[in-house]
């Protein structure tokens, strides 16, 4: 079995939690692999990520869940399964902490599960060509200055069923319904379900809600031409695209999906009232 080790550097106690797990790996027979930004010995490195986990069998992650969605978004272009070690503040979305390291045997038995998670498939049609980004969390239309506001509309189906004014508005997976969609007042759904979440950030209305739309929804968003202020979108907080209110941004189920691991089975929802806590 190949796996792939991708370590935050930047995170506290990852350099000796990447180390223990490299060793338990290669004790099981596992030929492990690490990142030349932040190599762990006795592995072989590759220089970058995604090459990485396009070799490897099994990628798992040593950091917080940041470090889960960055590296997310190669695990589901190659079908690999993720699993994630957990050094971050909260960690919704990692499976295991520093002291379970033990865990990592389950991987050679195969007493583990693999959960699906649903992604976001985000285009944005721009002076007639499009890109596309697959979001883990969420795609975010926003300002970019302090002050102002932008108007807004949601389309459906060629119809337009949402407007308003606001700081921004969102669409979120149901992996991202614990980021900053629940920051925006968005509702909490179990990670494995499949559904587009919406919510206005900051809007000036009293009537505007967060809506739930069905996995099969094409949704068409647009910042209005009354707005003058500058926006971007934002997805996973990586891809920064300016955008005026000429684009279209459609935001549908990705043809992609995230395979997690599970090796110790929790209850999201006792997680979920733990972790905030932690807060």
């Amino acid at each position: 079995m190949k796996i792939s080790l991708i370590v935050n550097k930047d995170k506290k106690r990852a350099a000796e939690v990447a180390s223990a797990a490299a060793e338990l790996l290669r004790s099981m027979g596992a030929e492990v692999l690490s990142c030349a930004d932040c190599p762990v010995e006795g592995t072989a490195v590759s220089d970058t990520a995604e090459s990485m986990i396009r070799e490897s069998d099994i990628a798992v992650t040593v950091g917080g869940d940041g470090t889960i969605i960055h590296n997310a978004k190669y695990a589901a272009l190659y079908g690999k399964p993720l699993l994630g070690i957990n050094l971050g503040r909260i960690g919704f979305v990692a499976n295991i902490e520093p002291e379970e390291i033990d865990e990592l045997k389950k991987l050679f038995d195969g007493s583990y599960r693999i959960q699906r998670r649903m992604l976001l498939e985000i285009t944005v049609r721009k002076d007639g060509a499009d890109q596309s980004f697959t979001a883990v969390n969420d795609a975010i239309i926003h300002r970019d200055s302090l002050s102002g506001m932008v108007d807004l509309s949601v389309e459906l189906g060629g119809e337009r069923i949402i407007s308003y004014r606001a700081d921004g508005m969102l669409f979120a997976t149901p992996t991202g319904s614990t980021a900053y969609s629940f920051s925006a007042g968005g509702p909490v759904v179990q990670p494995d379900m499949r559904c587009i979440l919406h919510a206005p950030v900051c809007p000036h209305a009293l009537s505007s809600r967060q809506v739930v739309f069905g996995e099969d929804a094409v949704l068409s968003a647009r910042v209005l031409p009354s707005s003058d202020l500058k926006c971007y979108l934002t997805v996973d907080g990586q891809h920064h695209i300016p955008v005026s209110s000429d684009d279209i941004i459609t935001v549908c189920k990705s043809p992609l999906e995230l395979q997690l691991i599970i090796l110790k089975e929790k209850n999201f929802y006792t997680l979920l009232s733990e972790k905030l806590k932690e807060i």
